[in-house]
């Protein structure tokens, strides 16, 4: 069980660097509203992971596997979601509406945070790659004999921590250069780039078959 684990936690290692629509929604919650707000873009992001691990634990991503109407369905949603955020991103700049530094963060307290965390949440849930990996990836590293739905559960969990300490380095690394996107004009064009990240990204999972 020990080498399953080592091995498991050195290939999610890897697969958490990897940028992704998760990496930008993180980081641009963390330059628009702190690292508040970046670490609840975070704890959303990982509650999906959570969710896809108890889902394979259960069997239910293995009908994003069989069944290519789920699958496709969950990819047009999910594609549809990450270009409604780019392109919120986008048309928030065109207005000159991007917040000054820390303006979303005090804003009535947790309601910019729950945006944050649901933003989070949201991005993951609806990519179907996530559950697609979840059921083909974290199987192999089941030891013989071992329950498999509870082992499941089991590196879902330590998958979930493992990105929680990457991107909280990530969130914390964006906080500590927040300064140099504090001017309206520097802010502006990062929305613009987070903005059509986010819409090629989800024009790419739309256009994109297993």
């Amino acid at each position: 069980m020990l080498e399953s684990l080592i091995a498991f936690a050195g290939a999610a290692v890897l697969i958490a660097m990897v940028p992704g629509p998760s990496t930008v929604v993180i980081m641009r919650s963390a330059v628009r509203s702190g690292r508040r707000a970046g670490f609840a873009a975070v704890l959303g992001n990982e509650t999906g992971v959570l969710l896809w691990g108890l889902a394979a634990a259960l069997g239910l991503s293995a009908l994003l596997v069989a069944s290519r109407l789920a699958y496709d369905g969950l990819r047009i949603a999910g594609a549809a979601v990450l270009v409604y955020f780019g392109a919120r991103a986008l048309w928030q700049a065109r207005r000159g509406a991007v917040p000054e530094a820390g303006e979303d963060a005090a804003e009535d307290g947790p309601a910019p945070l729950w945006r944050c965390y649901r933003l989070g949440l949201v991005t993951n849930v609806a990519n179907p790659k996530a559950g697609v990996f979840a059921v083909s990836f974290l199987p192999q590293f089941v030891p013989a004999g071992w329950p498999v739905a509870v082992v499941l559960v089991g590196f879902a969990v330590l998958w979930a921590l493992i990105d929680l300490v990457w991107y909280a380095v990530i969130v914390w690394t964006v906080d500590a250069a927040r300064r140099a996107f504090e001017r309206p004009g520097v802010r502006r064009r990062l929305e613009q780039v987070s903005g059509v990240v986010l819409v090629g990204l989800g024009l790419r999972l739309a256009s994109e078959s297993r």
